[in-house]
């Protein structure tokens, strides 16, 4: 019994689906997905309402149940409201630049660091900090957006992937509202 698989899919206005062997076609007002589905997993829409089955009880059947549930309705909500992440860059003198629709990050190497954002993905800069005496390191607030929630959480995970936050001063790249756990740093030499 999978209380995930089970659970039913509200279709909002303006979202429609085909299906079209093992394949499902989601268009909305943001955009379309496609995406194809496991053999053995079966789509049942009544009115405006999307139910995913599975033909039995085994292993697999159950996995893939839950799994499929979950892809068809992140495509409906991609479709008809989007995603977003965003990141934070913490540290001195980093900072990022949109040059088109590319991403350009100083984030303490010797070269910048230049991203090109995959088809569906948008880069935007949502704030750019002064660095103060309660904000030392943050720099700026970075927003990945997008209809394909796969799409944008890869995209955030290599970004971060460039500069993780490291445990003595924070500097790095991370998510937002993410915790780092912090290191304490040497300590001095008590003479005696």
């Amino acid at each position: 019994m999978s209380r995930i698989g089970n659970t039913p899919i509200p279709l909002p206005e303006g979202v429609s689906i085909e299906q079209f062997n093992h394949s499902i076609t989601v268009k909305g007002p943001k955009g379309e997905l496609t995406r194809s589905l496991p053999a053995r997993i079966s789509l049942e829409l009544e009115g405006k309402v999307l139910h995913v089955r599975r033909p039995t009880d085994e292993q697999q059947d159950r996995a893939l149940h839950g799994l499929t549930r979950s892809l068809v309705a992140n495509m409906v909500e991609g479709v008809s409201k989007g995603f977003q992440k965003v990141l934070e860059l913490y540290g001195t003198g980093y900072r990022a630049q949109l040059q088109g629709k590319k991403l350009s990050l100083q984030i303490g190497f010797s070269h910048p660091v230049e991203m090109n954002p995959p088809e569906g993905v948008q880069f935007a800069i949502l704030e750019t900090f002064v660095p103060t005496s309660e904000n030392n390191y943050l720099s700026c607030r970075i927003a990945i957006s997008g209809i394909d929630n796969e799409a944008i959480g890869q995209t955030a995970a290599t970004m971060r992937a460039y500069k993780k936050p490291e445990p003595y001063k924070g500097k790095g790249i991370r998510y937002l509202g993410e915790k780092v756990r912090r290191k304490a740093g040497k300590a001095a030499k008590v003479q005696k």
